[in-house]
């Protein structure tokens, strides 16, 4: 018996001893937690409108709950469906384009001997992650613009300007582009911090035994690499029905709709911005977007699951060990 109540809070004890062990800590993370439980967890509470004929002045609790009304509505809209397949087209081209570009910097960086010149090509590239997309979109316009400075050059040698900011078929091409120059710098330091993790003692086992420098990379750099870019690849993948929404909004006017038009900016005007001819107060149907946002919710979530055990199937930790 007393083997036994040894047992019991023997579990106990130890978990007492690491709060007191980090009490400090978890103190730290109070004010984050609270944060994320207001502005993250609280608002799901809303999810309920999207099953309700939501009406601002009668409220949440008093408005007619209509169940999947909205949801078959929102499937059967084609204008729906043409905003999800430019979100999946331009998430998929920006994961052929941008993901590599972060590994191949941080590769070319990392051989830099001189930490001076490593430093600031890092300030330099990373500056532009600061930046907001109106910042970006107005600097890609004054080079790429109708008047920018490519086609005021093209047009002074009597070549035809070239249409960039305005052409709906390149489009996802230039997101893409704006989406590198601002957030390379971003991934360039985090697999920059997993190329330090490297030890240096195997490239140095590695130069005597003979192999060169591609060999090494292909042995010893790469595999180094792989936890975080399968990281970094299930992150994407989580958020790859988010394409920007401040950025396609901007230049929505500028390449049309159907260009431009992606889940959330679908939500934002059809929901709230009365895109959709509804008949609720001031032209919105909170429902109706609230409906199309927790569609992407739920099938990022799904996404995610599914990426994180594609992960582990491949002996990766992913988000969280099995």
């Amino acid at each position: 018996m007393a083997a036994v109540t040894t047992q019991e809070t023997k579990p106990r004890t130890h978990w007492r001893l690491r709060f007191r062990r980090d009490k400090s800590l978890l103190l730290m993370t109070v004010p984050a937690l609270v944060l994320l439980f207001l502005f993250n967890y609280l608002p799901m509470a809303g999810i309920i409108v999207a099953f309700e004929h939501y009406d601002i002045y009668e409220g949440i609790l008093n408005s007619d709950f209509v169940g999947l009304a909205e949801f078959r509505e929102l499937l059967a809209n084609p204008d729906f469906w043409h905003a999800f397949e430019n979100t999946l087209v331009i998430s998929f081209v920006q994961l052929i384009l941008y993901f590599p570009v972060p590994i191949a910097l941080a590769l070319l960086v990392n051989t830099i001997i001189s930490s001076r010149a490593r430093a600031f090509i890092q300030a330099v590239v990373y500056l532009p992650h600061f930046f907001s997309f109106v910042l970006v979109i107005t600097i890609f316009q004054e080079f790429l613009g109708g008047a920018g400075v490519l086609n005021v050059f093209l047009n002074r040698h009597g070549i035809s300007s070239w249409d960039v900011m305005t052409n709906p078929h390149t489009f996802k091409y230039l997101v893409t582009a704006q989406a590198v120059w601002k957030e390379a710098g971003w991934g360039l330091i985090v697999f920059l911090a997993a190329l330090a993790a490297i030890d240096p003692a195997l490239y140095e086992s590695a130069a005597v035994d003979g192999a060169g420098r591609w060999r090494r990379m292909r042995h010893i750099t790469l595999p180094g690499l792989r936890g975080i870019v399968v990281l970094m690849l299930v992150l994407r993948l989580g958020n790859a029905l988010s394409v920007g929404f401040e950025q396609m909004l901007i230049q929505r006017q500028a390449v049309g709709a159907g260009a431009a038009d992606v889940l959330d900016t679908y939500s934002y005007i059809y929901g709230i911005g009365g895109g959709f001819g509804s008949t609720t107060t001031f032209g919105a149907d909170y429902s109706y977007g609230a409906a199309a946002g927790l569609f992407k919710a739920v099938l990022s979530l799904v996404l995610i699951l599914g990426a994180n055990k594609l992960a582990h199937a491949f002996g990766e930790d992913g988000l969280y060990r099995k």
